[in-house]
């Protein structure tokens, strides 16, 4: 919590603000040094960890101040506001589209790494996180790691993220590089698999499945999508830590079956591990989901919460390190506290239903849906202004068939690029579980039942408030009764 609260600060206050926390904190670790030097015989393991806290937080806090220093001094924050410029970029991700404008048509987001940009005569080759805004077809075949050459306008960034631009595109791109090898047969393998699933499914669902499996939401139709987001089903249709337990558990389950070593079934694991994350594409939100799936896959298996939370928080560390605007991102948020719900609260909440007569089964999806819905309620309040009393009873009702849904596609996304009858056999098995998850939601969508609160920080710490009182004062109950 201090190295990430400390990259918040530093990212979202500005360098200037990192860097006098870095002091603060270094300040503090010297105090502790000091106490710790004088009365070494009866300085604590609290006094300890407090000082390698501080002094790891202050590493942090100076890194996130560095790491805003350059973006703050980038070039194109020196241009004004709509400035014209040739750039060059290579998308990181793969396109994602925005609402549909009446006149324009569907707008595209293609977050994209600056390689050099073009003013006047002067070319200025500089790095940089970029977000480009694009109207077009031509934009939706772009894949991770081409370079595009496009005329755009520049404007400042949306938020604190350490973005330094974003680029409107000015038409079609000038030129398109050849992708990585790797690249190449990731699309390919996606679009085999989407083109199989059009052939096998109805519409909806052949839309669906491919977000369900690797994240592909770009067939994804606007009415789907608009129920999962009434009923908080939105995090099936993105990659999440959920999809990498579920296939390297159906993995090691395969593996254990076979009586396979199992050092050599960690090998496979490992090698699909790989495998999904270049299919899904090796974005920083993708890498967050293996490493959170991970985690909840050695809390499934080991049964030990006390070695799962280090694990949980040193991914967490880790991630920071590596990316430290994932300190903002939304995304990261859920997934680290859905997979902390996984770990601390779910496993007591299914032995306490399954001590009040409840089958093991439905009291480990009920534990799971709640403790989720818990945890990530205050940040989607905080985000969204958005709550439905009903996403718990959905989430329970459709977490039967995801397990099944992920697998099967899984397999028919391997086998649509070797053989597509068989890729057609898997296919078809994910039908009527498609089916139910689509009915539930629509009729789920259907009721109204979603409920409209006010947004942003404030809601978001009072929901959180609310939350918390209500697991301590169900705590006393349980104990109690």
């Amino acid at each position: 919590m201090c190295c990430w609260a400390a990259t918040i600060v530093g990212v979202v206050a500005g360098w200037r603000v990192g860097a006098l926390l870095a002091a603060v904190l270094l300040a503090v670790a010297f105090a502790l040094w000091v106490g710790v030097t004088r009365g070494a015989r009866r300085a604590g393991q609290g006094v300890l960890a407090a000082l390698a806290t501080v002094l790891i937080g202050a590493g942090f806090a100076a890194a996130a101040a560095w790491h805003d220093s350059r973006t703050a001094a980038h070039p194109l924050r020196d241009l004004d506001r709509g400035t014209h410029v040739w750039a060059s970029v290579i998308p990181t991700d793969d396109p994602k589209t925005l609402s549909a404008k009446a006149v324009r048509g569907k707008q595209w987001l293609v977050r994209a790494r600056l390689v050099e940009y073009r003013y006047g005569a002067d070319t200025v080759r500089v790095g940089g996180r970029v977000l480009v805004l694009a109207y077009g077809d031509t934009w939706t075949h772009l894949l991770p790691g081409q370079r595009v050459v496009f005329r755009a306008r520049v404007y400042p960034p949306w938020r604190s993220d350490l973005t330094v631009a974003v680029l409107r595109a000015q038409g079609p791109p000038a030129s398109i590089g050849p992708p990585p090898g790797w690249q190449r047969t990731a699309g390919i393998v996606r679009t085999d698999f989407a083109e199989s699933a059009a052939r096998a499914l109805s519409p909806d669902a052949a839309g669906l499945l491919p977000g369900l499996v690797i994240g592909d939401t770009s067939r994804l139709p606007d009415h789907v999508r608009t129920n999962f987001r009434e009923t908080h089903l939105t995090h099936l249709t993105a990659v999440s830590g959920a999809n990498v337990t579920i296939l390297l558990g159906a993995v090691l389950l395969s593996m254990r079956a076979l009586t396979v070593d199992p050092r050599l079934a960690a090998v496979v694991a490992g090698a699909a591990l790989v495998m999904f994350v270049i299919l899904a594409r090796p974005t920083p939100s993708v890498l967050r989901a293996a490493v959170m799936g991970a985690v909840a896959l050695l809390a499934l298996c080991t049964g030990r919460r006390k070695q799962a939370l280090p694990a949980l928080c040193t991914a967490v560390i880790a991630l920071l390190a590596w990316s430290p605007d994932l300190a903002v991102d939304a995304g990261f948020t859920l997934s680290v506290l859905a997979t902390a719900g996984l770990i601390l609260l779910a496993p007591g909440w299914s032995e306490w239903l399954q001590a009040h007569g409840c089958w093991r089964a439905p009291a480990d999806a009920l534990a799971v849906a709640a403790a989720a819905f818990a945890v990530t309620t205050p940040v989607i309040i905080a985000l969204t202004g958005h709550l439905n009393p009903l996403a718990i009873a959905v989430n329970v009702l459709v977490a039967p068939v995801v397990a099944p849904i992920t697998v099967l596609g899984a397999l028919g996304a391997v086998f649509a690029s070797l053989w597509n009858p068989l890729a057609q056999l898997a296919l078809h098995g994910t039908a009527p579980l498609l089916w139910w998850l689509l009915t539930a939601s629509e009729h789920a969508a259907a009721l109204g039942t979603s409920i409209t609160v006010p947004s942003g920080i404030w809601s978001g710490s009072v929901t959180a408030g609310l939350c918390t009182l209500g697991y301590l004062a169900g705590r006393r109950i349980t104990r109690t009764g």
